[in-house]
């Protein structure tokens, strides 16, 4: 569900800076529901990884969330000052890409150990 939801964007968002202000519009919507079915399988995973720390692991990552979110904000608009809004647009449409980086992602299913003798 991670792969889907954060990679299954990347087609999407690459076409943005070519689509007119209607395909936009479509593709925002398109982009903001697959990338807000990932949060739900975030957070149960990290609580998975943290089973009795279930409130922490669900606060902080909500407060990572948006506190990542304030952060990139804040530096693609000074980004935009310096450059311009399409140099910014360009660039956003490659940040799902980043999500490769779920590979990395340990694995939760227990394998059974066989003690070789």
């Amino acid at each position: 569900m991670i792969w889907f939801s954060v990679l299954g964007v990347a087609p999407f968002s690459l076409l943005l800076p070519y689509a007119d202000y209607t395909m936009t519009g479509v593709l925002v919507v398109i982009i903001g529901l697959i990338l807000s079915s990932a949060f739900p399988a975030i957070i149960v995973y990290a609580q998975e990884l943290l089973p009795k720390k279930l409130g922490m692991v669900s606060g902080l990552f909500y407060g990572f969330a948006f506190g990542m979110g304030g952060l990139g904000s804040a530096l693609l608009g000074w980004q935009a000052d310096h450059t311009s809004i399409e140099f910014i647009y360009h660039v956003c449409s490659y940040l799902p890409l980043i999500g490769v980086v779920a590979y990395f992602l340990p694995n939760l299913q227990k394998t059974p150990y066989k003690d070789v003798m």
